[in-house]
Order: C-alpha cells, then sequence, then structure tokens
C-alpha cells in the first residue's frame, strides 16, 4: 500500500475526507472501483467504535519515583495514565474549547471575580462511593495548599475562598480572571474522594479505567471501570503502559506488535518510522517548548549579561533543523508562540548573534570558569544533541559551556528545578495566564528559571482581569519581552508532539494540546 493511499485511509478513519474525494483519489492512484470501496467501507467502519481489547503502550517519562498523588505528576507517563483513571471538572478540546466533565456547567459573575461551575450528579469513584461537590471542594482546596506541592498550586494562589452551594462550586477571587474555567482545566486538578486528604495516593478516581498494577518506572495496568459515568470514552477492555525510555527501543517495540501506541517519535527517526509497515505517525504542532533554563538567582546566572550572552549564542534555525527535522518552529525565548490567544505577532524575533554574545559575556564579568549545562535522554527528543549543538554556538562566542549529561532516572526529581542550569520541556497551557501563573509569577511551584519580579507579577494580574482583548494584549506583549529579554529561559524550539501507533488502532485525532491527543489516546480511541 502506499503512502499516499495509508494517508487517504487515515484520513477517512477520522472523518476528514469525503467518499467522494477518497474514490476519485483512489481512481487517480489506479484503484479499481471495486477495490476501493472495499477499502472504503472498511475505513468507514473503523469510524464506529468498538468495545473490547486489551491496548498496550510504550511510553517514555516512567520513573521509579513516580507516584498515584495526581499533584506530583510531573513527566509524560503520570499525565498520560492519569487521564485514563481520572477527570477534572472540564477539558480543553482540540478545538480549544470548554469540554464539560465533572462539571456540566460554568458561569461567571459580570466582573469575572466570582465563578460558579455546576458539579455532575450520579458520578460514581472506583471503590463504589458517589462522588458529592464536596470532594470536589476538598481536592481544589488540596491543591490551594502550600504544602501540597501540587503543580496546579500556581493557578490556585488567585483563589481567596471556596465554597459549596447546592450542586454548585463557588469560585471567589482575589482579582478577576476570565481565564479560570480554562486554569481549573489543568491536569493536576483530578478529583478525589474527600480530595484526596485522606490519602492522595490511593489512587482512587472517576476515570475510565481504574488502576489494578501499580510499578512506577516500569509497568501501569488499567481495567476498564464498568461503572464509568460517559460510555463515548473508555472503549478498551484495559490499557498498559509499559515504560521504554529508550527510543530505538520504543520504535522496534511498536514495529513487532509488543505495543500498539508510543509517544515521543524523534524526529529524526520519524520519517524512517513512517514507512514501515502497519505504523502511521502522528504529528501536531502546539504550544509545546523545548528549552534549557537558569536560575535567575543563582551564580552566575544571576547576571542578566550572562543571561543575555547564552541567549544569544544559540543559533535556533540550526537546531529547529538538525533536532526537530521540520517538525516545529523556532522559539523567542519566551513560552508563548502563535498557538495561544491574543499572541503578538510585533514581538522581534532574537537572531544568533556570536559578537552580540560576546560582548554580554564580557559585560557579565563572569571568570572563564566552565557554565555547566545538564541534560539527560528524556529531557526532551534530542536533548544531548541540541546541548552539543548549543555547546558549539557558545564556543565560537568565547563562552566555556561544558555538557554534563544525567541519568534518566531521577531526572525530574533531582535535576530539573534543582540545578541552576538544565535541559527541559514544556507541553505549554491553553492560555497565556495559566502559562505564566504555572512557571513565571514569583510564588508558582514550579517556577524553574526562578524568576521573582513584582512588577511581573503585577502585569498578570492585571491582564488575567482585564476584559478588553486589545488592551489584554498589549500587557501579555509587556510581559512576554519582560520574560524574553529578563527572564531566564533559553527558548529555541516549539517542538510538533510526534506519536505512533499501530494499523491496529483507530480514533486517533489531532489535539494541539499535548502528546497523545491530550493524553487522551487510551481513552478515546479503540481498537480497529
Amino acid at each position: 500500500m502506499s503512502d499516499e493511499l495509508r494517508y487517504l485511509i487515515d484520513r477517512v478513519k477520522q472523518g476528514r475526507c469525503s467518499r467522494r474525494a477518497f474514490l476519485g483519489r483512489a481512481g487517480a492512484l489506479g484503484l479499481t472501483g471495486a477495490m476501493a470501496n472495499t477499502m472504503l467501507a472498511g475505513a468507514l467502519r473503523a469510524q464506529t467504535p468498538q468495545q473490547g481489547g486489551h491496548l498496550v503502550l510504550g511510553l517514555q517519562g516512567g520513573e521509579s519515583t513516580n507516584s498515584l498523588d495526581p499533584a506530583l505528576n510531573l513527566s509524560q507517563v503520570p499525565f498520560n495514565y492519569m487521564r485514563q483513571i481520572g477527570d477534572t471538572l472540564l477539558n480543553i478540546a482540540p478545538d480549544g474549547s470548554l469540554d464539560m466533565r465533572l462539571a456540566t456547567e460554568v458561569d461567571s459573575s459580570p466582573d469575572a471575580q466570582t465563578w460558579y461551575f455546576r458539579i455532575r450528579q450520579g458520578v460514581e469513584f472506583h471503590d463504589g462511593r458517589t462522588m458529592t461537590p464536596d470532594d470536589v471542594l476538598k481536592t481544589m482546596q488540596r491543591h490551594s495548599d502550600e504544602e501540597s506541592q501540587s503543580g496546579a498550586l500556581g493557578v490556585m494562589r488567585n483563589i481567596d475562598s471556596m465554597e459549596i452551594d447546592g450542586d454548585m462550586l463557588v469560585v471567589h477571587l482575589t482579582s478577576p480572571n476570565a481565564d479560570l474555567p480554562y486554569l481549573m482545566s489543568d491536569y493536576h486538578l483530578v478529583i478525589q474522594p474527600n480530595g484526596g486528604l485522606d490519602d492522595p495516593t490511593a489512587g482512587i478516581f472517576t476515570g475510565p479505567y481504574r488502576m489494578v498494577e501499580n510499578e512506577p518506572g516500569v509497568r501501569h495496568v488499567m481495567e476498564k471501570f464498568e461503572n464509568y459515568w460517559d460510555d463515548s470514552v473508555g472503549h478498551f477492555n484495559s490499557t498498559e503502559i509499559l515504560v521504554i525510555n529508550d527510543s530505538t527501543a520504543r520504535n522496534s517495540a511498536l514495529q513487532s506488535g509488543q505495543v500498539q501506541m508510543i509517544n515521543r517519535v524523534e524526529p529524526r527517526t520519524a520519517g524512517l518510522l513512517a514507512r514501515a509497515p502497519s505504523v502511521t505517525v502522528q504529528n501536531v504542532a502546539g504550544r509545546g517548548h523545548y528549552v534549557f533554563i537558569m536560575h535567575c538567582n543563582t551564580a552566575p546566572f544571576d547576571s542578566n549579561e550572562l543571561r543575555l550572552a547564552l541567549k544569544y549564542a544559540i543559533d535556533r534555525e540550526d537546531m529547529v533543523e538538525k533536532i526537530l527535522h521540520g517538525y516545529g518552529s523556532i522559539g523567542n525565548d519566551m513560552p508563548i508562540n502563535e498557538a495561544y490567544p491574543l499572541f503578538d505577532s510585533t514581538i522581534p524575533q532574537r537572531e544568533f548573534d556570536p559578537d552580540r554574545a560576546r560582548h554580554h559575556y564580557e559585560q557579565s564579568g563572569h571568570d572563564g570558569s566552565p557554565i555547566i549545562l545538564r541534560t539527560a535522554e528524556n529531557a526532551f527528543p534530542g536533548a544531548v544533541d541540541a546541548a552539543q549543538l548549543f555547546q558549539q554556538t557558545a564556543q565560537a562566542a568565547g563562552i566555556p559551556l561544558e555538557i554534563q549529561r544525567e541519568p534518566a532516572d531521577g531526572y525530574w526529581s533531582e535535576v530539573w528545578n534543582v540545578e541552576p542550569f538544565c535541559a527541559s520541556y514544556w507541553s505549554g497551557r491553553p492560555v497565556q495566564d495559566q502559562m505564566y501563573s504555572t512557571a513565571y509569577v514569583s510564588d508558582a511551584d514550579w517556577n524553574d528559571t526562578r524568576f521573582f519580579r513584582e512588577d511581573f507579577d503585577a502585569l498578570i494580574v492585571e491582564a488575567r482581569g482585564e476584559l478588553d482583548e486589545t488592551r489584554r494584549k498589549e500587557l501579555y506583549r509587556e510581559a512576554g519581552m519582560m520574560v524574553r529579554d529578563e527572564g531566564g529561559l533559553i527558548c529555541p524550539m516549539f517542538n510538533d508532539y510526534i506519536d505512533a501507533h499501530t494499523d491496529a488502532i483507530a480514533g486517533w485525532e489531532d489535539n494541539p494540546n499535548a502528546e497523545m491527543m491530550d493524553g487522551f489516546a487510551a481513552v478515546k480511541c479503540w481498537q480497529a
């Protein structure tokens, strides 16, 4: 079967190619009418969800330190299994609209300072208990607690108080926020019995699957939860995640049929993998970005001159070409790109400039000792190669960059957000306020650049409450420029999400919000 014909069949399965278009193109490719109709019938059958089967996913991003506490989700494997076993109040649909889940309605006061979430009735936890609005309230309160170490803490700090009124969660903010529903979709905010206060690692949730085997860093097995409230998802009898952190091993597992889905296909091998029999590579552009992060409050990175030197010493175009192989776009040392609402395309693009990098390096007064950049294979696909490219261009500017390769296991607990200069990635967030509130405001728990600026914080507060979009766009432009020119983020590239699956899988849809259909591939796909 030719690549073009396989592509057409995939488009039919995804509902993106009409019968007339398929038959016309199939004829042009030399297929007889009978053969084309047979293929079309099979593709159309694949649009109807089939029940049953066992799905195995081979995923990068699993570690022995992974937890069933959704507050502590850091890497890809917990992100994916939590999507299977848990629910949030709402999700963000692929088109950017709100998808009601455990909330059925959302409303606000005219000033966007008080919000109302109507809680779905009749939802059952995996242990048989009925979910109540109080479980929702307790979940939100736990993630608002500094002791929870929740990755959602940054977006919860604008909440002044919460209460239950009948079946309604009422949220009062310290200042208006027109984007609060998007923030409440944060993937850490998975609803638990009594908010997880009794035992946040108990693994009891409301999702379409329930955890039955949990071996962090090795495998996770889920079974279909028969009492799930939404029968439009959760089509497999069971699912299994095998932690396969090595890219070559993941590709081999997919091609051999050991697994039916993989994440983190490396751009350099995506084209080759796509030519393998019975394999489809899926890529979609979004808000994800691969980065090098510096702690602004730790020497020598407490010098903005040194930070600027390193920012000018990286060749973004070369890195996108050699690391992403066309599966992405150049970054601009800020976490926002054109995928975001209210993005300002007039912000100047930073260019590779070794002379200017050298100037800033000399102005920094650095003593010439090696500047240690830590990285690992699982920091992002191609992270080690990207660091080596960075080292070469930095040396051209006279900057003594030294690469220190770290073990993959433990990287997200021992290196990221601990060491002052390392490689990392962000999947992005649906709106600018959530991205900035999660990682850049001074009190964000995941402020991994240690960017502590009261004037920046004030900009974000003003922008989130500004209902005039023109003014709001201006505020976000100013915030973006501040991160770009004074922050600790080096953002050379925005990545496509590149996943792959075998022909045994149907129902795949592009989702720009995160990898593996925003983590819902195992929830929404079915056995072909």
